[in-house]
């Protein structure tokens, strides 16, 4: 069973609130609705990626806004949740898929399947650290030592990253340190 999203909202380099979408939202509207031009940054803490909401209106009207979408229209079967992108091959790349059966789809579908199962734990590796670098990236590149403990995290030198990022903000140092643990 899939968790649902967390999310991690900082203020500067505080964690003003952190948990489920809507605990999150609960947590930043009244500091929202004192200061719309405050700096506050979201976070999936799932991946790292640094998240939008519209924080207008009522608290109902930003977590009605904010929760996905149950359907979409548009190519794809939406009810299966399949949503119809684009991807680039060369012509022998065409002409093989073509060749495969229950056609293209099913081919690439059953390619990435199989990849994903070759190493899982290497793949919840990889995307860790991916998803601490695209917060070090939006909150900490201006700390001192940055660039040296974005070596250390694509390093995977655990210790060296702990030594280089100490006297960072707390809340910025236990967040990254918190993503990078499932690297580890």
């Amino acid at each position: 069973m899939e968790q649902p999203q967390s999310f991690t909202a900082f203020l500067n380099s505080e964690v003003i609130a952190s948990g489920s979408l809507e605990r999150m939202l609960a947590g930043i509207k009244p500091r929202f609705d004192e200061d719309p031009g405050a700096p506050i940054l979201i976070f999936e803490d799932e991946t790292g990626r640094q998240t939008d909401f519209d924080l207008r209106g009522s608290l109902a009207d930003v977590v009605a806004r904010a929760a996905p979408a149950r359907a979409r229209s548009g190519p794809g079967r939406p009810k299966l949740g399949v949503v119809a992108r684009e991807i680039s091959l060369l012509p022998r790349h065409w002409e093989w898929l073509e060749q495969q059966p229950n056609g293209a789809s099913a081919a690439i579908r059953r390619l990435v399947d199989e990849a994903r199962k070759r190493d899982p734990e290497e793949e919840r590796r990889r995307l860790a650290v991916e998803a601490t670098n695209r917060f070090l990236t939006a909150m900490a590149g201006n700390l001192p030592n940055y660039e040296e403990a974005t070596r250390a995290l694509f390093g995977r030198n655990w210790a060296r990253f702990g030594e280089l990022i100490v006297e960072w903000p707390e809340d910025i140092k236990s967040y990254a340190q918190r993503l990078a643990a499932s690297a580890a």
